[in-house]
């Protein structure tokens, strides 16, 4: 049957008249290579999908379930060639290349071909397909069938990034387990591959540990939130001139609710990478645990924004005790190859004031609280090692020496990227400027919600280029690729994360997908506007700034 298929498919390929033209396509990220096409291709429910291999069955249940929801109707699923009407076929290629990200999509008007090494490229091959639906059905008045005409298109297409991230941090602000599907809805849609879930810091603890029930109880609830920014007096402390809104605050997910999700994820080819902070950002925890303190509390979870001078004493080996007893129910719950710890802003006063932090320092001959953090990182590595994970954490980690096996996320500019890279470890870059969606996108702030600061507008996302010019062509290899992070102090609602994150998301996808020398930012523009009626349609609270760019 293969090889029948693979004679058809290049039959099929010298009867297709390609005809290149400058017409606009509604495709974000823009695939690698795209020929217009003189040809239509009419979907109706009589449409077939022929299924040669049934390890694409997932995928061409994605499809049937996207029709069905969307346009009323599915296809019916069959292993032969159809005798008559117009069918969809799905195959591989007669050799593995180890390309399972790479897709192809032919059509004419009787055939809608996808060719894909692995279930990840179909997935972004239907994508594809899926923006170039039209937004509504038509009904056949001579046949009173449904039908979708789709402009038919040639089409090879691979991503240009490994590491395509996206994050959300639901400590500072909880969203519900429906809405954080949705954001994953949005990461399929721009074929973005990671999911980094915010899921602890010093404002509260988001995820069910069966083993300490009071991080729940306690550390995921906070008595109340400050209102606005934080005043700051003279000496850069937190002022008395506070205003805090007097309502408590609090939620979390169970441990089925994180299966379910990291199960939606996986269906759309998304990795989810949990975030559990350490050895800083961690006051939620204490809150609940305070013996795993440098001083024994009592604490309080976080209610301004910032960072807390209380973290987990590295100088204690219960410690240790307590978050690898957290990291193995967290490995359980994520299949993901890593797990994020954090690791950044972790202030030292705690540890400099701490007699058994101060042994720990002259026991493991340590040279300053610098390297404390690094043994601290380094003990922790080696748990999560040997539970066949690896970890990431914020650039921080390098300081003192960086942990063996460690990824670096670069944050603090890209110096730490570089830094990284040069050590050859693995890097993701994800710089403040301009990965931050939390950062303003107009400089006109009386009409935007209120931000953390800094100015990231469309433009800058979209011409963003994760490799530093700096790396040799062998550095460049470490460079993973690259994420967008929505950090929720002053995003307050699920709409909020919409607005903060459309549509800097699609520019990003697209500098991590598409090949540098098809970008072009005036294009994307015109291609935005035509997709943003998408975006309509699935009720997304979207930046408009776009619209009036010529």
């Amino acid at each position: 049957m293969k090889k029948t298929v693979t004679l058809l498919l290049v039959l099929c390929a010298f009867s297709i008249l390609a005809q290149p033209s400058q017409k606009l396509l509604p495709l974000i990220p823009l695939p690698k290579e795209v020929k217009y096409l003189d040809d239509i291709f009419n979907l109706t429910p009589k449409t077939k999908i022929v299924l040669v291999n049934d390890i694409f069955k997932p995928e061409v249940d994605y499809l049937n379930n996207y029709l069905k929801i969307n346009y009323g109707f599915d296809l019916k699923i069959v292993s032969d060639l159809p005798k008559e009407g117009n069918y969809i076929i799905i195959t591989q290629p007669d050799f593995e290349a180890g390309f399972l990200e790479n897709y192809d999509l032919t059509m004419n008007q009787n055939q809608l071909i996808f060719i894909a090494e692995g279930n990840a490229g179909l997935f972004y091959g239907i994508e594809t397909l899926i923006q170039l639906m039209p937004l509504e059905k038509i009904v056949d008045g001579v046949l009173g069938e449904s039908q979708l005409k789709i402009q038919c298109e040639d089409i090879k297409d691979a991503p240009h990034y490994q590491w395509r991230g996206m994050h959300l941090d639901c400590s500072r602000h909880f969203f519900s387990k429906e809405e954080v599907k949705k954001y994953i809805n949005y990461l399929a849609m721009y074929k973005f591959n990671v999911f980094h879930w915010h899921l602890v810091d010093d404002q509260g603890w988001r995820i069910e540990i069966k083993k300490y029930p009071l991080l729940t109880s306690i550390g995921s609830q906070r008595k109340e939130t400050i209102v606005g920014k934080p005043a700051w007096d003279k000496d850069g402390k937190p002022s008395k001139d506070d205003k805090y809104d007097g309502n408590p605050y609090g939620g979390f997910y169970t441990q089925e609710d994180i299966k379910e999700v990291v199960t939606y994820a996986q269906t759309r080819h998304i990795t989810v990478v949990p975030e559990i902070e350490m050895p800083g950002h961690s006051l939620a925890a204490l809150a609940a645990y305070p013996q795993y303190s440098c001083t024994g509390g009592p604490f309080e979870t976080y209610t301004k924004w910032g960072v807390s001078d209380d973290v987990y004493c590295a100088g204690n080996d219960s410690t240790f005790l307590f978050l690898q007893n957290i990291l193995s129910e967290v490995i359980d719950l994520f299949p993901g190859k890593y797990i994020h710890i954090g690791g950044d802003e972790c202030l030292k006063g705690r540890w400099k004031a701490c007699p058994k932090c101060q042994k720990r320092i002259a026991d493991e001959k340590l040279k300053d609280e610098n390297e404390l953090q690094s043994y601290f990182i380094t003990r922790i590595e080696k748990y999560v090692n040997s539970k066949g994970k690896q970890i990431i954490g914020w650039d921080e980690i390098l300081d003192g020496g960086l942990a063996p096996n460690a990824t670096v996320m670069s944050w603090r500019g890209t110096a730490g990227g570089i830094a990284a890279a040069k050590q050859k470890h693995m890097v993701v870059m994800t710089p403040g400027k301009p990965c931050y969606f939390d950062h303003y996108q107009s400089k006109d702030k009386k009409t935007e919600p209120l931000a953390i600061g800094g100015f990231n507008p469309l433009d800058s996302v979209y011409a963003y280029n994760p490799t530093p010019k700096s790396l040799s062509e062998e550095e460049a290899k470490f460079i993973l690729g690259a994420q967008g992070n929505v950090w929720t102090e002053y995003i307050t609602n699920f709409s909020s994360v919409q607005y903060m994150s459309m549509p800097r998301m699609a520019a990003l996808s697209e500098a991590l997908w598409t090949p540098l020398d098809k970008k072009n930012y005036k294009n994307f523009i015109e291609r935005l506007k035509i997709h943003s009626r998408t975006l309509d349609k699935m009720n997304v609270n979207y930046a408009k700034h776009f619209i009036n760019k010529k």
